[in-house]
């Protein structure tokens, strides 16, 4: 073992509405005693109000269980097949938490926050029923009433699951009666986060739902954000999940979950971490990029994360094991024993700190970036600036062929986009976009540019539909972002939002960037020379430590990740490298600008190889997976 030390179904209710049916058949359809079936209810999310016309908001109870598949953002809530957790991994994560047989599962306690249609609550209850068999079925109701508590939200899953469950208890020789108290002492059917379930858990497992904030409705998100600490920004709903469930824990209890792993680098994802650094230990983080986890094909990439109510202390890593039942059960128990002799395993320490991005890459690589990160200053403070291209709100009306475009010279720039720089170079394809601001960065005046006036209200209706065009009508022919003319007239790197490998490709001053590019600018460093750095391998090694993954194992280059690349100052470079840093980057050489950069930071040999492994060559670029856009 590599060791290391580092720093569909339709809702019931939608938007508040509930039919009273719904309300008054309730009970009926639950089969539950009066006073269960009132109890189950009072934990249904609040109603919320109906959302602003023209934009569809839906209650909690819309949330999709697991990660999002394609149609996510787009399908309507009633539509979105729920995604499941293939059995080889539920068992694994099951083991990975110790819930096994061979444990009294019945004298102790688990939790399920969401449990859907059973995927990981049935098998679980497997076990509880095996161990309790091992021990010779003490009293039903004594020892296993208060082993498992679920909590599911749709209606229409909790009454599927519980069917399927009462099957189960009474398959294994438990008779009718009993079988249904267990199921309404066990079952709840509610808002997990809304709920009063309690603490005191030794357990807690599952795949918690995935849905953006911003299709929460606000009432229910007001809610929410006033219990949960945890959610801040642009948070995703399994953040708050995450510190329910961890708080539920008895101190030694053990979590384990399948989810995104985007908060564990992103900024909405810090509070969280920091809340797991106050008082959890990170257990076990299994990759499960590139995996067959799930019976269908996801966006963002899954993990499975096991953490425990205990202090703090090293975490064992495995990446992207096959997902086969023996395969698995193997890898639990590499995992979960002492012994460090396993090549499928590293051991890392301090991954886990205060707000700090969790970074999980290759040991050699994670020095590099420690070693680099100790020694010299941040991108900006040498500088440097980054910045992204402009966003329209309305490329079809604000973009369009250059010399085509019928406005005053003035109020029009040359365009560069994704696509112009594909083969390593910049090779311009016409396209322009449409200037309102002035120098003073104000809009201009419509009626002191005619051409400018026709243009705009052709288009008006595309322009003024958008947002926020209704929120400033007078205002209404303003670009999202402002344009400042001067930009495209600066000589500039440029790189792709979404890329596989680090796209870094120089423009000499005459094209404005369009949203999908980010952008370098400097007025200390030769961008040639600069240019030769991040080609070497050091904007991989950053931005691949610090950025979630995509679908394809694409990286995100935005500003946030290329800001925490370090460089030494230019003033510090002595004049003969940098005229090879500067030929370097002119010719696009990725091999000569390893060799120079391992001289301008002063690397040991032995890092040389891990930062060539980072370096990929321009020529070898347009066959990168990407994500184009324009």
């Amino acid at each position: 073992m590599n060791s290391i030390t580092r720093k569909t179904h339709a809702d019931p209710y939608y938007d508040g509405v509930v039919s009273n049916s719904w309300r008054q058949s309730h009970q009926a359809d639950t089969g539950l005693p009066d006073d269960q079936a009132l109890f189950q209810k009072s934990f249904h999310a609040p109603w919320a109000p109906a959302p602003e016309r023209g934009r569809r908001r839906i209650d909690i109870s819309s949330y999709r269980r697991a990660l999002p598949t394609e149609r996510t953002e787009t399908a309507d809530p009633n539509e979105r097949a729920a995604v499941f957790t293939r059995r080889e991994v539920v068992d694994f994560i099951l083991d990975l938490t110790g819930y096994t047989s061979d444990k009294p599962l019945h004298r102790m306690r688990a939790l399920e926050p969401s449990f859907g249609e059973g995927d990981f609550l049935l098998p679980a209850i497997e076990r509880l029923l095996d161990a309790w068999e091992d021990d010779g079925r003490p009293d039903i109701h004594a020892t296993l009433a208060n082993a498992i508590v679920a909590v599911e939200l749709h209606n229409g899953n909790y009454t599927k699951t519980r069917g399927r469950l009462l099957d189960r208890l009474t398959n294994r020789r438990i008779g009718l009666t009993a079988a249904r108290r267990l199921t309404a002492k066990w079952l709840v059917c509610g808002d997990f986060l809304l709920s009063s379930i309690g603490d005191g858990f030794d357990f807690v497992f599952g795949n918690p739902p995935y849905i953006r904030h911003d299709l929460i409705a606000d009432a229910t998100m007001a809610q929410y954000r006033s219990r949960y600490r945890t959610i801040t920004g642009r948070a995703d709903i399994y953040v708050p999940f995450f510190e329910r469930s961890l708080t539920a824990l008895n101190p030694g209890g053990q979590l384990g979950f399948i989810c995104s792993d985007r908060w564990m680098k992103t900024s909405y994802g810090g509070p969280l971490r920091r809340f797991v650094s106050e008082g959890f230990h990170l257990r076990f983080y299994v990759d499960m990029i590139g995996t067959k986890a799930f019976h269908k094909d996801v966006v963002a990439y899954p993990a499975i994360t096991v953490m425990a109510h205990q202090p703090s202390g090293s975490t064992r890593v495995a990446r992207r094991p096959d997902i086969k039942s023996k395969t698995l059960s193997r890898l639990a128990k590499l995992l979960i024993t002492t012994d460090q002799g396993s090549r499928d395993i590293e051991e890392v320490s301090n991954i886990v700190g205060g707000n700090q991005p969790w970074i999980f890459d290759d040991p050699g690589e994670l020095e590099l970036v420690r070693w680099l990160e100790d020694r010299f200053p941040l991108l900006e403070e040498v500088g440097c600036k980054v910045g992204i291209g402009v966003t329209t709100g309305a490329d079809k009306a604000f973009i369009g062929q250059f010399h085509v475009m019928d406005v005053e010279p003035d109020r029009k720039l040359p365009l560069v986009m994704t696509r112009d720089i594909a083969a390593g170079s910049v090779a311009w394809r016409g396209f322009g976009v449409i200037n309102p601001f002035g120098d003073d960065g104000k809009l201009v005046d419509l009626n002191s540019y005619p051409r400018l006036r026709a243009y705009l209200e052709e288009r008006e209706p595309a322009i003024a539909g958008r947002y926020i065009a209704r929120k400033s009508p007078h205002r209404w022919y303003r670009t999202i972002d402002r344009i400042d003319p001067v930009l495209a007239g600066r000589p500039k790197l440029l790189i792709p939002d979404i890329k596989g490998r680090a796209h870094i490709v120089y423009e000499d001053g005459h094209l404005y960037p369009h949203h999908n590019l980010y952008y370098i600018v400097s007025d200390q460093w030769n961008l040639h020379a600069l240019q030769a750095v991040l080609i070497s391998g050091v904007a991989q090694l950053f931005v691949s430590a610090y950025s979630p993954r995509m679908r394809g194992d694409c990286l995100r280059f935005q500003a946030q990740y290329l800001r925490r690349i370090r460089v030494p100052y230019w003033h510090d470079v002595p004049p003969s490298l940098r005229k090879k840093l500067i030929d370097a980057g002119k010719a696009k050489n990725a091999k000569a600008s390893v060799r120079l950069v391992v001289r301008l930071y002063g690397l040991p040999a032995c890092q040389k190889a891990v930062l060539a492994k980072q370096c990929a060559s321009p020529a070898a670029l347009p066959g990168t997976s990407d994500h184009e856009t324009s």
